[in-house]
């Protein structure tokens, strides 16, 4: 078994903070304020260019070892829209947008996203040793399963009883965890650039997944994490007051 440090700290001595470009906070927190989820659309488009700017804010999302496993998915053609709004179960948020967007979680796709990382440090010339050890082996540690899994459900935990260990992902459900996990963060982006722009999404998790599967014709191991419908709400799109919980109750400082 290859033997690899599992992570390559960084010194703890201080350091100045860098200096960034001054943004608008107050702008940002506009944005998260007034997003809400839209039931009912009006019938007024999104431009194209909007469009694409938003998917590229998705691109841009944090995400796992940098493996980007997820894929976004427009459904604009009359027959795939209208099969989608009844597997997303004719509900308005689905029926009433001129937009739908499907966010695919993409864990089978992690060998061939690896591959592209090292060809991106070789075309670039200039990546550190350590960035290579981890794409040439800590990955293939981490996301390799089938029989090596149950190696990694025995060193692992062996491993953890003398120091710091990341136990997940064993297993394909791990995976599937993984990949969505990164998935919806990048449907967030998505949502936050489109209210940044002046238009609304839902999120919608109702729906018949292997019926969406069977619309965009996805392989077996892909996994639909959410479809976001998107467009400019109406005056009854929002179905009443923002409501959560007190901060306390999902906030714990130690």
């Amino acid at each position: 078994m290859v033997k690899v440090k599992m992570f390559d700290p960084v010194s703890q001595e201080a350091l100045p903070a860098k200096e960034m470009p001054p943004l608008d906070a107050h702008a940002f927190h506009e944005v998260v304020d007034s997003r809400r989820s839209v039931r009912i659309y009006a019938a007024d488009g999104v431009p194209e260019e909007v469009v694409d700017r938003c998917a590229d804010a998705a691109h841009k999302a944090p995400n796992s070892s940098n493996l980007q496993c997820w894929e976004l998915h427009r459904v604009s053609s009359g027959e795939k829209r209208k099969a989608l709004v009844e597997a997303c179960l004719g509900q308005p948020a689905a029926s009433t947008a001129p937009e739908l967007f499907v966010f695919v979680a993409r864990p089978d796709l992690w060998k061939r996203n690896n591959r592209w990382m090292i060809e991106e440090f070789d075309r670039r010339g200039d990546t550190p040793d350590r960035a290579y050890q981890y794409f040439r082996k800590i990955t293939k540690i981490a996301y390799t399963q089938g029989v090596f899994s149950w190696v990694k459900r025995v060193w692992f935990p062996l491993r953890a009883l003398t120091k710091p260990t990341p136990r997940e992902p064993i297993g394909w459900a791990d995976m599937r965890v993984w990949s969505h996990k990164s998935t919806a963060l990048s449907a967030a982006h998505f949502m936050l650039a489109m209210r940044a722009e002046g238009y609304d999404t839902c999120p919608m998790e109702g729906m018949d997944s292997v019926r969406v599967k069977r619309i965009l014709g996805l392989p077996r191991l892909s996994e639909v994490c959410m479809v976001v419908s998107a467009g400019k709400r109406t005056e009854k799109g929002v179905y009443g007051l923002r409501f959560r919980f007190d901060r306390d109750t999902f906030y714990h400082k130690h």
